[in-house]
């Protein structure tokens, strides 16, 4: 547009000095032909247009937002109207207390009150798109600077509101999980009505003051403690069942046998006894009684 306005400018310079003395007719008709040329290629680069690969055009004519989207590529336009090239990639606004990690300088992270009337700290990553039909209707309704108006503002008011229904050691132990996916549900259907997909809602860190953080942490270790105790209880039951059952099965060996033994089961067994002791190396001598009970004498050198 700005060659265009050139070239007319130029034009008109042209036509003025030919209106002048003949002696600036040469020069006049070479300043109109050259005001001719800057029009034509200004109009030519106006009506090609080039939409990169992630991103579509927006057209807007003397400030009327048309519904139509050009796509990546090469497009053939009215060289009056504006085109706002709008990003369909994926994007990311990460708010965080680190110094230059986030979108705006300086600590950047949420700190929000739980249900505990604790102050936490929360630093968080939003994955985001705009949807392609949608754009035209985005930047009517708030522009291009949607990241400042929408993706930041919404999200941290969603944060703040949701984390009055969790306690400080909720969200830094077990319900971390159900926080972000609570935060995620209600962020996710504003973003819809926005023209806007939530994909992705990571919370990277979440911080705690010194003092409750160390009862947190005592407390989970005292959990610890006790679970492994109950552990160690539950094996010293099983091995005392182990031990219980072994004896009964002794003791019931020892009835098996007391009944069911007579005197040939008795000879047997003695006849059994004599012969690994004479077998043995340190029984030399075997004398037997009129009971019939052997006395056995050791031959072995002293």
């Amino acid at each position: 547009m700005a060659i265009i306005i050139i070239g007319i400018i130029i034009l008109v310079a042209g036509m003025l000095i030919l209106k002048q003395k003949e002696e600036f007719n040469k020069l006049g008709k070479g300043i109109r032909a050259f005001g001719v040329v800057l029009i034509i290629i200004g109009a030519l680069n106006a009506c090609v247009k080039q939409i990169d690969a992630g991103q579509i055009g927006v057209t807007s004519l003397f400030g009327k937002i048309s519904n139509e989207v050009l796509t990546s590529g090469l497009s053939f336009v009215n060289p009056l109207v504006n085109v706002y090239n709008v990003d369909i990639k994926t994007l990311n606004y990460t708010m965080s207390g680190v110094h230059n990690e986030g979108e705006k300088e300086g600590d950047d992270a949420i700190r929000v009150l739980t249900a505990d009337g604790l102050e936490v700290t929360i630093d968080l990553t939003v994955l985001y798109r705009v949807v392609g039909t949608e754009a035209p209707r985005l930047i009517k309704e708030t522009g291009l600077d949607y990241k400042d108006k929408i993706v930041r503002p919404l999200t941290r008011t969603k944060i703040r509101d949701n984390a009055v229904y969790f306690t400080a050691i909720d969200l830094y132990s077990t319900k971390r999980d159900q926080f972000q996916n609570r935060i995620f549900s209600s962020i996710e259907a504003d973003f819809k009505k926005r023209g806007l997909i939530l994909e992705q809602l990571l919370l990277r860190n979440i911080t705690l003051p010194n003092n409750v953080k160390t009862s947190i942490e005592e407390k989970i270790k005292a959990e610890q403690d006790a679970q492994k105790m109950e552990f160690v209880l539950q094996k010293e039951k099983q091995e005392a069942e182990r031990k219980r059952v072994e004896a009964q099965g002794i003791a019931d060996y020892q009835r098996i046998i007391s009944t069911g033994l007579n005197d040939k089961q008795l000879q047997y067994e003695q006849i059994q006894m004599m012969k690994g002791l004479i077998t043995s190396p340190n029984s030399k001598v075997i004398v037997m009684g009129k009971g019939n009970t052997p006395v056995i004498l050791d031959s072995k050198d002293k």
